[in-house]
């Protein structure tokens, strides 16, 4: 095993509320073809494992056709911004009619950049909507996940940098027939991101409606994995939105190598 470090955020404040994502995300979801709710497993052996009462694991390996959740934040976050350019989209039942609603800002390419998920869930989105898809991804992306994005029709840019260096390309493709995809902010751009944490709620509304639905109480810990980061706002907000009890802990995990969010947090930010 390697190292492992832990820190207990000094700026965390367990009192304070957010304002919760709301339900639009899950009804926008809910109308995209193969939606169904992911499996909420009760790991009575992890549980015994770890000493605890309880673990429920939210199962995401399969997501709207797709082996990630990535899609949820992707979908959402691309009919914010067609919607946010066609100046309102109107009244859709289903993903025919909202691609026939779209006719007007046609030609349009989605670009983002891509590990590998986002990415592909911006090219399915895409796909989907009749739109173009152009997904830039680092020199060292495997050819496995280059081959996916392609599968969905998209093409791919190979970027002779890191991530970081995709990212920055990929903004420079912003224009009136290209909108760029992001689920990393920077100054000047950062509804999409936003839009992409909103997203994810769809995942924290399953969860808890489901415990719901079985009479279990809440959680009293949230174990969620950083990443960039959106995935775990996502969790942060719901479960420190007004009304939620019990208020659990949050524990976000990350890559010794990747430690971005603990780095933050020891420097105070």
């Amino acid at each position: 095993m390697g190292l492992v470090r832990a820190l207990s955020n000094p700026l965390a404040d367990t009192g304070q509320d957010l304002e919760p994502a709301g339900r639009a995300p899950l009804g926008f979801h809910r109308r995209l073809p193969g939606y169904a709710i992911t499996p909420l497993v009760d790991a009575p052996g992890l549980a015994g494992a770890l000493g605890v009462g309880r673990v429920w694991v939210k199962d995401e390996s399969w997501r709207l056709g797709l082996p990630a959740f990535k899609i949820l934040g992707a979908s959402w976050a691309v009919y914010r911004a067609l919607e946010r350019r066609s100046g309102g989209i109107g009244e859709w039942g289903d993903v025919e009619e909202l691609r026939g609603r779209l006719g007007p800002l046609l030609p349009m390419t989605l670009a983002a950049a891509t590990d590998g998920n986002h990415g592909r869930a911006v090219a399915r989105m895409a796909k989907l909507l009749g739109l173009g898809a152009r997904i830039f991804v680092p020199a060292d992306m495997a050819a496995a996940r280059i081959e996916g994005i392609e599968s969905e029709g998209a093409e791919v840019v190979v970027v002779q940098g890191t991530y970081d260096e995709a990212v920055a390309r990929s903004a420079e493709e912003a224009g009136e027939h290209c909108l760029v995809i992001s689920d990393t902010s920077w100054p000047g751009y950062q509804d999409v991101p936003r839009w992409v944490i909103d997203g994810y709620s769809t995942i924290l509304w399953e969860v808890s409606d489901e415990l719901g639905r079985r009479g279990e109480d809440g959680p009293t810990l949230v174990v969620v994995q950083i990443g960039v980061g959106a995935f775990a706002a996502a969790v942060t907000r719901h479960f420190r939105s007004p009304g939620v009890s019990p208020r659990p802990k949050i524990l976000g995990v990350e890559p010794a190598r990747a430690a971005c969010a603990l780095a933050s947090a020891e420097a105070g930010a």
